[in-house]
């Protein structure tokens, strides 16, 4: 009972510390750049319409990491799924019948990976290694040039893709003595159905606090009846899945297919899953801290982007500076820890 207390305030406070520092950099950014429209709800929402597609992957990637592994294909996959949706849409494919085609892809190829991790044991980091490598050619082998959905070539994706969902409070009146009024995406709302979902998933399902048994010890997870092979295989599949679903909302927001989209994406969804409080070791972490973790990186980008003068590498090196002091204070809990389970 002790360690797991003690295992619970360690958790607690790497969540707090992530919530606090994007409450520091936010508050930051409205002081600064409050003249520049910082302080406007629609700031907040423009962080959540530009990283839709990244909330998915991380929750996906916070899936993956719980039971120890990790899927550096993400980025890829995305970039192979806007490359799909816009070639079939061009050549007259239907939106619907894409996305359940990309969705569908994304299901065989995280069982894909899924087996060669859980069932054959070969390491997750060479696994998705391939994946990503084979992602990249074929997006290549799809197309070579960048593809963009416009109305004319399917106007239900274009409409969906400028849709917007009025929040009804928080809008403010601008120089004509217009009232603005704050709004998202629907890929913002896909992404935080996504993440409630998960996080229902990973604290009341049988299925999500198996994923925490095999990161904490997939040796005792197996004494206590887990099928870990199973499980590992099954992570595999929901972070793919939601990587296609975060295509989608990738590809709503570009409107566009890439050879050279998202690129980089996998270390972005690994940084925020890190900074928002999820183990590399696996066995702890939270997709709400996650959540946290893509809204600081997103706010580090909003505030360089406001600023106009930084080096756009500058979120790059921020978040690596993350990235590190949070690795730092995950060792020190889990020798914390360690130390309490010996006494």
């Amino acid at each position: 009972m002790k360690n797991k207390k003690v295992r619970l305030n360690g958790h607690t406070i790497l969540l707090l510390i992530t919530i606090a520092l994007f409450a520091v950099l936010y508050a930051g950014g409205c002081i600064a750049y409050g003249a520049k429209g910082f302080t406007h709800l629609q700031t907040f929402c423009n962080i959540l319409i530009t990283n839709a597609g990244l909330i998915c992957v991380a929750c996906g990637m916070t899936c993956v990491m719980l039971t120890a592994g990790i899927d550096i294909s993400v980025g890829a996959l995305i970039a192979m799924d806007c490359m799909l949706l816009a070639v079939g849409m061009e050549k007259g494919i239907g939106a619907v019948p894409m996305i359940l085609i990309v969705l569908l892809i994304g299901v065989v190829f995280g069982a894909f990976q899924g087996y060669l991790v859980g069932y054959l044991g070969i390491q997750p980091f060479i696994v998705t290694m391939a994946g990503m490598f084979f992602c990249r050619g074929m997006t290549a082998v799809i197309c070579t040039d960048q593809v963009s959905i416009t109305e004319a070539i399917n106007p239900t994706f274009y409409k969906w893709a400028n849709a917007k969902v009025i929040i009804p409070f928080g809008g403010y009146v601008n120089n004509k003595g217009k009232y603005m009024a704050p709004y998202v995406r629907p890929g913002v709302v896909v992404a935080l159905l996504v993440l409630i979902l998960i996080f229902i998933m990973l604290r009341y399902t049988k299925f999500g606090r198996s994923l925490y048994a095999v990161g904490g010890s997939a040796q005792s997870a197996t004494m206590m009846g887990l099928n870990t092979k199973m499980i590992r295989m099954k992570a595999h599949i929901l972070s793919s899945v939601l990587c296609s679903i975060g295509g989608i909302c990738y590809c709503l927001n570009t409107m566009a297919g890439s050879v050279t989209q998202a690129l980089g994406l996998e270390m972005d969804a690994i940084s925020s899953a890190v900074i928002g409080g999820t183990l590399l070791t696996g066995g702890v972490g939270n997709v709400f801290g996650t959540f946290f973790g893509v809204l600081i990186n997103g706010t580090i980008s909003s505030i360089v982007k406001t600023n106009g003068k930084l080096a756009s590498s500058w979120p790059n090196i921020l978040t690596a500076a993350l990235l590190f002091i949070f690795i730092v204070i995950q060792s020190v809990f889990a020798a914390i820890r360690e130390r309490s389970r010996n006494k």
